[in-house]
């Protein structure tokens, strides 16, 4: 059932109509990020359970579906939608699970893990936090900076210091023992947000 659903979950973010450029290829955008999720995973908690490496590997299921444009374009419309993602995400993960037989329990701690169900409180959901954090960190931070030119220094600190929230103690020890790349242009920046951390 394993292999099954982590098939199906690439098959569809294999359909991603965005496209993303790395070592020399083009992938589809979504299963590009579903696989570096797993290795993360791999390399953060190499003994998290199947149902743990199913949930990291639909964090973002076929997301493309769920335009940012949908919503209204200010900051309420941007919680609305990440809301209205955590649960589309986790419905399309539970979907692929039934289709191939898990049963309902198995469904609900996968439901509960990709929706971001009581970060903080429950393991599993910080566990999905943690590990998007951290391919954040090292795949998309920079990328992401290049995007908004206007930011000044205090806002990316902030920025900066709201991830690191999301963060659990783990996620961070694993940081700063030098577990992953960091961008290089913007450590300055990071060490800054990270000193009064």
């Amino acid at each position: 059932m394993f292999s099954q659903v982590i098939e199906l979950i690439d098959q569809a973010n294999s359909q991603d109509p965005n496209q993303e450029e790395f070592d020399g290829k083009s992938w589809p955008k979504e299963l590009l990020y579903s696989q570096r999720m797993t290795d993360m995973l791999t390399r953060f908690a190499p003994d998290a359970d199947e149902l743990m490496q199913i949930a990291v590997r639909a964090q973002h299921i076929k997301r493309w579906c769920s335009p940012r444009s949908d919503f209204p374009m200010n900051k309420q419309g941007y919680h609305q939608w990440r809301s209205a993602l955590y649960l589309f995400h986790a419905e399309q993960a539970t979907q692929l699970m039934q289709q191939v037989g898990y049963d309902d329990d198995a469904q609900q701690r996968v439901y509960a893990a990709v929706a971001k169900k009581q970060i903080k409180k429950n393991p599993d959901s910080q566990l999905v936090e943690d590990v998007a954090s951290l391919v954040f960190i090292e795949h998309y931070m920079l990328a992401f900076a290049a995007t908004k030119p206007d930011y000044d220094e205090q806002k990316w600190i902030g920025i900066l210091q709201r991830t690191w929230k999301k963060m659990s103690p783990e996620a961070h020890a694993f940081v700063l023992a030098g577990n992953i790349t960091l961008p290089q242009p913007l450590v300055p920046l990071i060490e800054k947000a990270l000193a009064d951390q």
